[in-house]
Order: structure tokens, then sequence, then C-alpha cells
């Protein structure tokens, strides 16, 4: 019974990231669903930055300080191991949430693309931002990265393993393809107000930022293997006109870290 009530438990929280996923997109892309990043002011401005700042800072301190080693040997003292890394994605869409929700637009044009096949041309990267990520997922195992390998074999009474790297095709080129593609999405918009520049400025210092201490975490517990994949690939632009990494032999590492 314990197993099972842990599988539905991470089941859960696996739909519960795909329903924000989606949400994610609409509060981005200014369609389909209730609130989104843009909108009448309804606030003073500092009032709306002030917020806005709060609910971001909020989630980059849970994205990053939940994914670190050290808070994970902590942290499943208390709750179990199977479950871990379902929890983190639950706390990482309630911070998710509370921002879609809390969030304050604060108005103003930065610019505004007019042009009919600009505005497609970007809606188009925008798009393509968003299935490199879900793309990206796929490559390093996305069931392991959400929480649902851990649970189902936990379910089924197997023991679980760390994951090695392979090097699939998107990350021969990239190593952070999934941070690429924030990136797209973030920026890829036909009319930038100063309410979206800041969360794609506040965002991209915050992906940066968090990449530093990712892969700090990575050449800490695997040394040397992941530093020569970081000297070979590198870290956001991808090697287009270059053969890239060749796909290796497995090896004891996991880039899923965070």
């Amino acid at each position: 019974m314990k197993r099972l009530v842990f599988f539905l438990y991470g089941t859960f929280c696996y739909l519960f990231f795909l329903g924000i996923f989606l949400y994610a997109v609409g509060f981005l892309g200014n369609f389909g669903v209730p609130n989104t990043i843009d909108g009448p002011p309804q606030i003073s401005f500092w009032q709306a930055l002030a917020i806005n700042t709060l609910l971001l800072g909020l989630f980059a301190v849970q994205h990053s300080v939940m994914a670190r080693q050290g808070f994970k040997r902590w942290w499943t003292r208390y709750v179990p191991q199977p479950l871990e890394r379902s929890t983190y994605v639950l706390f990482t869409n309630i911070a998710l949430v509370l921002m879609f929700y809390a969030w304050q637009p604060i108005g103003g044009e930065i610019w505004q693309v007019q042009s009919p096949i600009g505005q497609a041309l970007l809606y188009g990267v925008f798009a393509a931002g968003w299935g490199l990520v879900f793309v990206a997922t796929l490559q390093i195992n996305h069931f392991d990265l959400f929480g649902m390998r851990q649970v189902w074999l936990y379910l089924r009474n197997q023991e679980y393993t760390e994951l090695p790297l392979t090097t699939p095709a998107l990350y021969r080129h990239v190593r952070h393809p999934l941070y690429l593609g924030w990136f797209l999405a973030f920026w890829a918009t036909p009319t930038m107000t100063v309410t979206h520049l800041v969360f794609a400025v506040t965002t991209t210092i915050y992906i940066l930022m968090a990449i530093q201490w990712e892969e700090k975490d990575l050449v800490a517990f695997h040394g040397k293997a992941y530093e020569e994949y970081r000297r070979q690939v590198p870290m956001l632009i991808p090697q287009i006109f270059k053969k890239g990494l060749r796909s290796q032999k497995p090896q004891p590492v996991n880039l899923s870290a965070s």
C-alpha cells in the first residue's frame, strides 16, 4: 500500500507540472489563461516591481536551494528518498502558481514588431523555445527529471540507479539545451513590455547563475568526466557548424542535477 501511495503522489506532482508547463506557455504568450504577463497595470509601478521581484526571488531561492546536494542530504532525512524529486517538483509548481496568480503587469512598451512576417518569426522562435525545453528533458530521461522514474522503481521494489552520461543529440552540441530553450521562450515576443523585460532580464540572470552552481556540483561529484565534457561542448551557443562531441559510452554522470 505504501508503494502505491508513493506512486500516486509522484504521479500527482508530475501531472501538476504538466498543467503548470502549459499554463506558463499561455502566461508568457498572453493567450488562453486568465492572468498573463502583460496587461493593464493595476497598482503603481514601484509596487508592481517590488511584488514581481519578490515572486521571482522566491522561485529562484526555492528552485536553486532544493537542487543542491547538501540540501538533498538534509532533506532526505525527513522526506523518503523515492519522493525527494517529486517533492522538489511539487514545491516548484507551488512557487510558479503563486507567481502566476500574484504577478502584476507594469505596462510600458520597449518594442513592438508590426510586420506580420516579423511577428510570425518571433512566435515561431517562442514556440521553438518551448519545444526545445521539452525535447531536452526527454533526452536526459524526462521521467527521472520529474520524479516519476523514482516512484515507479519503488512501486516495483527495484533499487534506484543514477543515469549515465550518454550525450544524446542535443547535448553533443550544447551543454544546456534546456536553458537555451528557456532563453528563446522568454525573449522571443513581438511586443516587449516593461513587465516582460523585467521577467526576461531577471530570469536570464538567474539562469546564468544557476548554470554555475549546477556545473560546480557536477564537477565536484563527477570530476574529470564532466570537466572533459565541459571543455568540448559550449555552454549555450550550439556548435552548429562543427561535428560536436561524439556520442560517448555511458559513464556514471547524470546531467539532470537540478
